[in-house]
């Protein structure tokens, strides 16, 4: 009989493309890790893993068995939740990446409340602008936020994006108020820290406006604050900005435009047929507190 602490072992080694980082996030040695899943290949009798000095890579076989473990590990970590029976023994680590702005404004504030829910769950939070690559980095859900791309990952939506043109009174006072979409042109206006651009819904339908501007950043936040700051026009979501449009620190330029309706803020996790405890109380808990109508609405 194989053993799951094998399979765990394995499914690590997959995640992290790492014997070093496996051993060292489960406190044993490479070593062991190394004969653990060599006791695994011979008792499959097939490979699972080509090992080199410089990497790892899974073969076909060892993709196959991978894809139906994490299904068997979710199970029993599933099956020891409902065991347990009391929300007090959900317990273990859970790793989430998140955006850096949204991660830093509306999840960091409500952590306390659910690891005091949660006493001996730990969560490691993991902030960045870029796009994670869950599976291979190890993680059990990222916060993914926008039109989200066909992928092997199941998305459960949290809830809607309003995104909506803004800008500094500052800087209107100074430039003057777009009337139209073209006049956008003769503005400065602040591109998506990724390049990506601007698709707006309006009343003639769906367009797609790409901006030019002087500033380049990878950082959604430098955007945030030059725009506040009265550098320009930028599309930015009401999770990011509602506060200071609620307080005329910016206004809505071109109030019949917005972003895509279908951008949401959603949790995406590894395709698996039971969704582990600690991953559902998680999207709940975020589900609960944004709600239908989220606070930072204006």
């Amino acid at each position: 009989m194989i053993a799951i602490e094998d399979m765990a072992i394995f499914a690590k080694v997959v995640a992290t493309h790492s014997m070093s980082l496996t051993a060292r996030s489960l406190g044993i040695t490479p070593a062991v890790v190394s004969k653990r899943i060599q006791r695994l290949e011979e008792q499959l009798g097939a490979r699972l893993l080509q090992r080199t000095t410089r990497k790892i890579t899974i073969t076909e076989a060892g993709q196959g068995f991978y894809d139906r473990v994490i299904n068997i590990l979710a199970s029993v970590e599933e099956a020891q939740s409902f065991a347990s029976g009391r929300s007090s023994r959900i317990v273990g680590t859970l790793r989430v990446a998140a955006p850096t702005s949204f991660g830093r404004m509306h999840i960091a504030p409500h952590l306390p409340g659910l690891m005091a829910a949660y006493p001996q769950l730990t969560i490691e939070l993991m902030l960045s602008d870029s796009v994670t690559d869950i599976v291979g980095d190890g993680y059990d859900l990222a916060i993914r936020i926008g039109e989200l791309k066909d992928s092997r990952l199941v998305a459960r939506k949290i809830c809607a994006v309003t995104r909506v043109l803004c800008a500094a009174p500052a800087y209107l006072d100074r430039a003057g108020a777009p009337t139209k979409i073209s006049d956008l042109q003769d503005h400065q206006c602040l591109p998506a820290h990724n390049g990506e651009p601007w698709r707006l819904e309006g009343p003639d339908g769906p367009l797609t406006y790409r901006p030019e501007g002087m500033l380049r950043t990878n950082s959604s936040e430098v955007i945030r604050e030059t725009v506040i700051a009265g550098l320009g026009i930028a599309l930015r979501s009401t999770w990011d900005v509602g506060k200071e449009l609620s307080k005329g620190e910016l206004v809505r330029v071109l109030p019949a435009y917005q972003g895509s309706r279908n951008a949401t803020i959603s949790a995406v996790f590894p395709t698996r047929a039971h969704l582990p405890a600690k991953v559902r109380i998680f999207i709940d808990y975020l589900q609960d507190i944004y709600g239908p109508d989220p606070c930072w609405e204006v």
